[in-house]
């Protein structure tokens, strides 16, 4: 039997499993998958299906849910938990259909590892540009999903694309430039074989060499493989470890490790939340058949898209005078740093040490000389260096009396990796542990 063959029977066996789950579910939304023509630069003739959930408020999310070989954008649709959650949680759900012998996607030519350098990435960006136009999505809410070939395509279009990419989950994947081929061939045997080990510098190269020049915030990445999968092996899993915690400056030592399932042990680095740089989950005993029971939500969890999106435009920022209410009784910061030769992570937790519930936060800090912020999460961060303010993200302003709020952000340094000596929130001095 050959690969492709293995690859069709095992993720149709999983198609099944879901399908008949869904089957038992109550009465879908009125909202229907529909078919996109005309949507823009799509070299190699994608197909492109759409789901707009009812109710879909303004400024929605949008994410790229992309199939497997042999499969499609409404086999995906209809296969998967994504459509259902969109109808919960109002986001926008693009299916891509591959059009080439086998329905795999190119994740293998230097044309599609190369940013805006042509084939499929190119025409899954055209479809997100005409969401983002036709629809008002919010651009900075931008996700991709997938799985098998989907999984392989999530890492080139975080990896190429980081400037549409806010974040994806990739189930049995490989790393960006993992099949990479020069001989017109689809197929990476060494890789799908597990074959391929480099050090997490190498692997991280390779996807700052996908887009020169670039300097910008990097996708978050999640990852998630079975230990028995035979079609994409199982050591493809550490390698996408090695090569996202490289591309977000981390360390593989993880922050936390727990099992939210019995089989599935998760990973998390760059922090200890949901919403973290990277997470990886491996499945003992799972083989080439994913994502099922209940993976679908972890990966919406991750991603942000189970909480409410931003309620008012990105070009206003609201400020602490209008929107926030400051703790009369106190407050305390703790800023813990991971840092390494030019850069670090900085996970910050703010605790309510007063008497009044704190409604919306803004804490001012300063960055010492030669730092600059690249990148955060769970908070949005201005200027990107010098007096630097941090203000909530729409689900986490509140904070009551004795509970805490945490954010974490990556950036760089010149040499000194100095703490900021003082912390303000909303205009009140804070204590630090």
């Amino acid at each position: 039997m050959s690969i492709r063959s293995r690859i069709a029977g095992a993720v149709a066996a999983a198609v099944a499993i879901a399908a008949a789950a869904l089957a038992l579910a109550p009465p879908a939304a009125s909202a229907q998958l529909t078919e996109v023509t005309g949507f823009g630069t799509n070299p190699t003739g994608l197909r492109m299906h759409l789901y707009v959930p009812d109710g879909v408020g303004a400024r929605p999310a949008v994410l790229v849910a992309v199939h497997y070989c042999t499969g499609s954008g409404p086999a995906f649709y209809s296969g998967t938990e994504f459509a259902s959650l969109a109808d919960r949680h109002k986001f926008i759900v693009i299916y891509p259909s591959a059009t080439r012998s086998g329905s795999c996607y190119d994740v293998s030519s230097p044309q599609a590892l190369r940013h805006d350098g042509g084939s499929d990435p190119v025409g899954i960006v055209s479809m997100v540009r005409w969401v983002e136009q036709r629809y008002g999505a919010d651009p900075g809410r931008t996700y991709a999903v997938g799985a098998s070939s989907g999984g392989m395509m999530t890492n080139v279009l975080l990896g190429a694309y980081p400037d549409v990419f806010e974040a994806g989950a990739s189930y049995m994947g490989v790393p960006f430039g993992c099949f990479a081929t020069t001989d017109g061939s689809s197929w990476n045997s060494a890789c799908a074989n597990g074959q391929i080990s480099r050090t997490p510098q190498q692997w991280g190269d390779l996807v700052r060499a996908a887009y020169p020049g670039y300097g910008g915030a990097r996708p978050r990445m999640q990852i998630w493989h079975g230990t028995e999968d035979s079609t994409l092996r199982y050591p493809n899993f550490q390698e996408q470890i090695k090569q996202w915690t490289n591309v977000h400056g981390l360390s593989q030592t993880p922050a936390r490790t727990d099992q939210p399932q019995p089989s599935w042990t998760r990973t998390r680095y760059g922090g200890t939340g949901t919403n973290v740089a990277v997470e990886a989950v491996s499945l003992q005993g799972v083989g080439h058949s994913l994502p099922v029971g209940g993976m679908a939500g972890a990966t919406i969890d991750f991603l942000g898209l189970s909480e409410p999106g931003p309620t008012t435009s990105p070009s206003i920022t609201p400020t602490a005078t209008t929107t926030a209410t400051p703790p009369p009784g106190g407050c305390r910061v703790t800023y813990t740093m991971s840092t390494w030769n030019t850069g670090f992570t900085t996970a910050v937790t703010i605790t309510n040490t007063g008497s009044t519930p704190v409604s919306a936060w803004s804490l001012a800090f300063t960055l010492p000389q030669g730092q600059s912020v690249t990148g955060a999460w769970n908070a949005t961060l201005s200027p990107s260096s010098g007096q630097v303010t941090a203000r909530n993200v729409a689900y986490n302003g509140a904070i009551a009396p004795g509970a805490s709020a945490s954010f974490g952000f990556q950036a760089t340094h010149s040499g000194d990796t100095a703490e900021p000596a003082a912390f303000t929130l909303n205009g009140s001095p804070c204590a630090t542990a």
